[in-house]
């Protein structure tokens, strides 16, 4: 997760946890010590983000820019705008090894550091790093956010138009395109992180959720509530297989024992059911396949 981007922290923290990481690996910093690759140490997109962002190109407006520019890319200006591109493609290659050769020689100097410090107390250090996010511990998955709409479909014979809700800190209006989101699944609770940011939008326990489920392979549909939250994912089975684990497992921990009766009389609110299932089955909701099992 840290490698792949997903532990939201400082560059600083992150050649720290390369540097125990090696620490763990090598024991003491040596010449002779194998070298993982960089990528292996330290996340690629921080090293990306440094790089300057391709120029923009205004859109051509008319019919006959667009043809002017057709002919002209088959000519002589085709040919210099290619060797434009194949020259800065060049540069940025260039400055990337640059900045992954300074980031390796940082994590290097912070692994001279650790010296005399054992695998057991390095692999340690790293934990205590990384349980520093609140979000430690929850698995991130990548969603596009698609709407945020009312879960009643219909009223008074009348399909509910989707429109512009806050419901979550989130804004997903008609017309706009769909919000690039983390989908945090922990223990205790659902959370939705922007990219990068440590904090999450909105984070709802496992008692709000009414129902959630798929209605095709990259569609995922969870209701908060009197709210369905729709995303885009190629992650959908793995998804719902984690949810209803932990739906099952907040489920069974309500529950009474048998020798201790509840204290109090049961209330009219509507419960989370062991599967995470509404009352009314529909299409969208989850039902776990049978024989399967989770560990």
């Amino acid at each position: 997760m840290v490698l792949r981007g997903y532990v939201p922290t400082s560059e600083e923290t992150l050649q720290t946890l390369a540097a125990l990481r090696l620490q763990s690996l090598n024991s003491d910093f040596s010449t002779h010590a194998p070298f993982p690759r960089l990528e292996e140490l330290f996340p690629p997109h921080v090293l990306h983000a440094r790089l300057p962002p391709p120029p923009h190109r205004p859109p051509t407006k008319c019919r006959g820019a667009r043809l002017r520019v057709g002919l002209l890319a088959g000519g002589l200006w085709g040919q210099a705008l290619a060797k434009q591109r194949a020259e800065r493609d060049q540069r940025l290659r260039g400055r990337l090894r640059e900045e992954g050769a300074s980031t390796m020689a940082a994590i290097v100097e912070k692994w001279k550091l650790l010296q005399g410090m054992g695998r057991p107390e390095a692999m340690a250090a790293y934990m205590a790093l990384v349980r520093e996010w609140p979000g430690f511990g929850s698995t991130l998955f990548d969603v596009d956010l698609h709407a945020v709409r009312p879960q009643l479909g219909v009223v008074q014979g009348q399909l509910w138009q989707w429109a512009t809700l806050t419901p979550l800190s989130l804004q997903s209006p008609v017309g706009c395109g769909p919000q690039h989101l983390w989908l945090g699944i922990g223990a205790k609770a659902v959370s939705l992180y922007k990219p990068g940011e440590p904090e999450p939008l909105d984070s709802f326990c496992y008692g709000r959720i009414s129902s959630f489920g798929a209605s095709d392979s990259s569609t995922f549909r969870l209701s908060i509530e009197d709210r369905d939250l729709l995303f885009e994912t190629s992650q959908v089975e793995e998804i719902a297989q984690l949810l209803n684990m932990y739906l099952t497992s907040a489920s069974a921990q309500r529950q009474p024992r048998p020798q201790e009766p509840p204290t109090s009389p049961p209330t009219l609110e509507p419960t989370v059911l062991p599967q995470g299932l509404c009352t009314a089955a529909g299409p969208w909701q989850h039902r776990p396949p049978v024989g399967s099992s989770h560990s």
